[in-house]
């Protein structure tokens, strides 16, 4: 279906015109922590299913609740309709207006009271500041941010490269600081960034050749976004679709290359509920069928071996449905009912040669890098568990350390539904 992320060797088609611009922007993102209330940030990891009645529920109720919650769509990531072959069949378009139907229908059908495309995309940006379309806005009780390429959220929201809120844009973020909720799902998760927003990259080659400013036609290379997206989310880095293509190693390297001492990693069909954004009172709980990872940079180190990249003392946590992160303290708490994990097999951790799920691997499964970790804290045979990458030229080593404060908690008495406080490094094969 087109809400989907295209496959991996179609990635380095989204790439846009004014890329190249990027790599030089310097421009600070249009963001700034408030002492309000705050509303709610509904952030999805990508792979959004239509019949995920918790997050989409999760958002009509914030938005008001059944009956009288009023949805704005946006899917202005999404390529225009006149950049559509198929904008004229129903079944097959990929576009802006096709894909804003599309949710506004869904949203509907998940109780809704109104739900309407906000006509905003790349052939229409002058719409983002028309006084008219602002007034739509302010009819809205909750928005939702398409998926797509973030890019487009930039050009057509935030004026380009002069990276500053179109009028549409400055109504939501007061919409959001009012209390309003203000959602989205991959690149509609990503564009909620603050500085150093991700804009593509795969784990080995992230590892192997760090990162850079800019926006690649290169899907594999580490870019980023300096001036960042629209600075809804301020606790620290975002990544998402993370376990589905084995993100995790790409998110520590750019973390660390760009000084941030935390990122949030979403699954997909998985997203963190953020209440009071941007105050004080910041509180995120998990939601969906998966986990975030939370990695923790403030104690990690990074030096070069042999000439390659390594990292050590990066604290890992995975959490799932009903878990709890409250950034300000850094401190995880369970779900209700989750029980404490008393590791009780003497099974060892499986082996495990493709830590990042590998795209050349044609025997690679998703959900290895966690489920590693879930492994480790399962068991009494090891306190110690490693896995490498598929790649090779160089081969690297993931270290997965279980140390005296790291806990996991049990849904069934067995298997760690979640985890906090793993320490995680990183380095060549051969150090």
């Amino acid at each position: 279906m087109h809400r989907t992320l295209p496959p991996r060797a179609g990635r380095a088609a989204l790439a846009l015109a004014a890329a190249g611009v990027l790599a030089a922007t310097t421009a600070p993102a249009a963001w700034a922590r408030t002492e309000r209330d705050g509303g709610t940030l509904i952030l999805v990891g990508g792979g959004l299913k239509d019949d995920n009645a918790e997050i989409y529920g999760e958002i009509v109720t914030k938005a008001g609740g059944p009956g009288r919650a009023r949805i704005g769509v946006l899917t202005a990531a999404s390529v225009p309709e006149s950049q559509d072959p198929e904008a004229a069949d129903p079944e097959r378009c990929s576009n802006s207006v096709c894909n804003g139907r599309y949710y506004a229908e869904l949203f509907k059908r998940h109780g809704a009271a109104d739900a309407e495309w906000i006509p905003v995309d790349i052939d229409h940006v002058d719409a983002a500041d028309s006084d008219a379309v602002v007034a739509r806005v302010e009819s809205m009780t909750g928005f939702f941010f398409g998926g797509g390429d973030q890019y487009r959220y930039i050009t057509s929201l935030l004026h380009g490269d002069a990276h500053t809120d179109s009028k549409v844009l400055a109504a939501i973020r007061a919409k959001l600081a009012a209390g309003a909720v203000v959602a989205g799902s991959s690149a509609g998760a990503q564009i909620a960034s603050g500085p150093d927003m991700v804009s593509g990259g795969d784990s080995y080659q992230a590892l192997r050749d760090g990162s850079a400013p800019g926006y690649f036609e290169d899907a594999t290379r580490l870019g980023y976004i300096p001036a960042g997206g629209f600075g809804f989310f301020g606790p620290g880095l975002l990544d998402t679709h993370t376990s589905t293509y084995g993100r995790e190693g790409r998110a520590i390297r750019l973390a660390a290359d760009t000084g941030h001492d935390r990122v949030f990693a979403l699954d997909e069909n998985t997203a963190i509920e953020v209440e009071h954004a941007g105050t004080h009172s910041e509180s995120i709980r998990v939601l969906g069928t998966h986990g975030v990872s939370v990695f923790d940079l403030r104690r990690a180190r990074t030096r070069t071996v042999a000439g390659r990249w390594s990292i050590d003392g990066v604290r890992y946590s995975y959490l799932t449905r009903g878990d709890r992160y409250q950034p300000r303290s850094w401190q995880v708490e369970p779900a209700a009912g989750r029980e404490p994990l008393t590791a009780a097999t003497n099974a060892p951790v499986p082996a495990n040669h493709d830590a990042f799920y590998s795209v050349d691997n044609p025997d690679g499964v998703p959900y290895a890098f966690s489920g590693t970790a879930r492994a480790l804290t399962a068991t009494t045979a090891q306190r110690t568990a490693t896995a490498t990458t598929y790649e090779t030229g160089p081969a690297f080593v993931i270290r997965f350390d279980r140390r005296g404060d790291t806990r996991a908690w049990t849904d069934d008495g067995t298997a760690a539904a979640s985890l906090a406080d793993l320490t995680v490094g990183i380095g060549p094969a051969d150090r």
